[in-house]
């Protein structure tokens, strides 16, 4: 399946989200904070990262543009706890996603099934 890297400062979302990542056969890796998050996300090969943007070290919005410099084609989704305009620079930015939390980890399922397997158009 995919090789997953989620960043997220609570263990509770890391712990949970690798759990269903793992379930569905997917390779996780973790990070609790920006700044090892992002150095993960450049240094070996993913094919997603799920990031918060509210996290200590560096935000998610910083680490989605490095991560986006080194690694153009890497999809992001990322998760938001507190309404501000990080998230909708993200989107404009061309993060895939943005979920609200607490999100259902069913509306995740179909965005991860969208990002990992986009229909193809002639």
């Amino acid at each position: 399946m995919a090789r997953i890297l989620v960043i997220d400062d609570s263990q509770v979302i890391r712990d949970l989200l690798s759990e269903m990542l793992t379930d569905q056969g997917h390779e996780v890796s973790t990070a609790a904070d920006g700044v090892a998050g992002a150095s993960i996300a450049i240094g070996e090969s993913f094919d997603l990262c799920i990031c918060d943007l509210h996290i200590p070290g560096k935000n998610g919005y910083v680490i989605f543009k490095e991560v986006r410099a080194a690694k153009p084609g890497l999809p992001f989704i990322l998760t938001d706890s507190l309404p501000d305009h990080l998230a909708e620079q993200a989107l404009n930015a061309g993060a895939a996603y943005c979920l609200k939390k607490p999100f259902d980890l069913n509306q995740l399922r179909e965005i991860l099934d969208k990002v990992l397997h986009p229909v193809k158009t002639p």
